[in-house]
């Protein structure tokens, strides 16, 4: 009888069934248990080369966890549900929800977590360029796999993050389109006729996002200081669905064939038509009876430097006193119809304004004013970074008016004018070439103003002076 193998060593024997195989353990499982892994090969040297593997890593301590591997899309739901929900704020974390639903799912979802290849990822990003997708969308779906993968490789459930051995498509940063200050001035004046003229004030003129502009309420608005508190930002969130069976809960709403050519239902979608549901799909929570967490929401801005005070311009100081006498006036006017939000700016009910109404109203504003079409960030965020520059404001102020947490995010706000680089260059190219010698005026030129009473030379003055004698 063979003398019995200490505790953690291998053990490597040849089979019945013709394949070498090889026995590790590598510790205990979850419930205690002997976690013993096993590999096979056709040669003593491969089996032995596999065994080795094992045990660096039991020895390195990056030995994947036991048990059978979940499949990307069942990591992804995972990751999403449990660990990502714990920190994301709510309209990152749908967006990560969506990009994994569109576009991970699809592309990678099936392949088991540890047998996923870099190759993999590839060319699920040529299927996703060729399809039309922005490379920016792209690198989006790379980072947020990419973390989930990081995790995973964190918790030992797999032994490399494969998402680091890939390059994702190189981006062109969106070049910046701010108004000019006369453009800037165009607008506020097309502004002035509609009775939401001080919300774009403040955007344009402090260079406030959107949501935060539109999120703003009077306690936290100190028209004595003069500081705007941004400490909400109005969001619309997608609907959760509250029932234990989402996928019952809109089955009348399913539909898994594509639509035809000529279809009628979605032709006043400004998308298109939408894509088939997929056959598991548990959406629609917007029909759902017991919906939450959707709709119009006020959350907290993305970082604490979001919330830092703003100074108010005093001249805003008058509008914004008028701006709320005029807002009592139509909560006396709606009575019982009109729902407290406390917002600065609302509608005649009450309610906030909505993002998307709003939205059209800048595009709207755009055309009264003549001027070309661009984004909402540009007609406010980047419109403000630019004009503070040119006022002659230094970069570090700049960044505390816009709450950025780094400087060279705000040099990317901060878009350098035309004319100020031909001025500098016109001062530059004075400081090292003088300018040329002005030419002495002809004799029919009429008279001209002189330093010195006469050009005559010194021995003329010197035989003047003789005759004078």
């Amino acid at each position: 009888m063979s003398p019995r193998k200490p505790n953690m060593e291998s053990s490597i024997y040849f089979g019945a069934d013709g394949w070498w195989h090889g026995r590790v353990t590598m510790g205990v499982k979850s419930d205690g248990s002997p976690d013993r892994r096993h590999r096979r090969a056709k040669t003593e040297t491969e089996i032995k080369r596999k065994v080795r593997v094992l045990e660096r890593q039991r020895e390195q301590g990056r030995a994947p966890a036991a048990g059978r591997k979940p499949t990307v899309e069942q990591w992804m739901e995972t990751y999403l549900t449990d660990i990502a929900s714990l920190k994301l704020k709510p309209r990152s974390l749908d967006d990560y929800w969506s990009k994994t639903r569109n576009d991970i799912v699809p592309g990678v979802g099936k392949h088991r977590i540890d047998k996923l290849q870099p190759e993999h990822l590839e060319r699920m990003y040529r299927a996703l360029l060729d399809a039309g997708r922005a490379p920016s969308h792209v690198v989006k779906v790379h980072r947020i796999l990419s973390r989930a993968l990081k995790i995973a490789h964190r918790r030992r459930i797999v032994g490399e993050n494969v998402a680091t051995l890939v390059d994702p498509p190189s981006i062109d940063e969106t070049e910046a389109n701010p108004f000019t200050k006369e453009e800037a001035k165009a607008f506020l004046e097309a502004a002035a006729k509609r009775p939401t003229s001080m919300r774009w004030i403040v955007g344009v003129g402090m260079g406030f996002r959107q949501g935060e502009t539109l999120g703003l309420r009077w306690p936290y608005v100190d028209l004595d200081t003069e500081l705007f508190r941004p400490e909400w930002q109005l969001q619309r969130l997608t609907w959760r669905h509250g029932c234990d069976d989402p996928r019952a809960c809109g089955a009348r709403l399913h539909r898994f064939e594509p639509c035809p050519p000529d279809c009628t239902t979605h032709r006043n979608y400004k998308r298109g038509c939408p894509e088939p549901c997929p056959k598991t799909c548990a959406r629609h929570a917007s029909a759902c009876p017991q919906r939450k967490e959707g709709g119009l929401t006020f959350t907290r801005p993305k970082t604490k430097k979001s919330r830092n005070a703003v100074p108010i311009p005093p001249v805003f100081i008058p509008f914004l006193r008028a701006h709320r006498a005029q807002q009592a006036e139509m909560r006396a006017a709606a009575e019982e119809l009109w729902e407290e939000h406390q917002v600065v700016f609302s509608r005649p009910d009450g309610r906030p304004l909505d993002p998307r109404q709003d939205y059209e109203e800048f595009k709207e504003l755009l055309a009264e004013a003549g001027i070309d079409d661009r984004r909402l960030y540009d007609g406010s965020r980047h419109t403000a970074g630019t004009i503070l520059n040119e006022l002659g404001v230094d970069m570090p102020t700049i960044m505390e008016i816009l709450r950025h947490t780094q400087i060279s995010q705000t040099r990317r706000y901060v878009k350098g004018r035309s004319h100020l680089s031909k001025d500098a260059m016109r001062r530059m190219g004075e400081f090292f070439v003088p300018a040329p010698p002005t030419p002495n005026p002809g004799p029919d030129s009429g008279p001209t103003e002189t330093r010195t009473e006469t050009p005559d030379s010194r021995s003329a003055r010197s035989r003047r002076r003789r005759r004078i004698r």
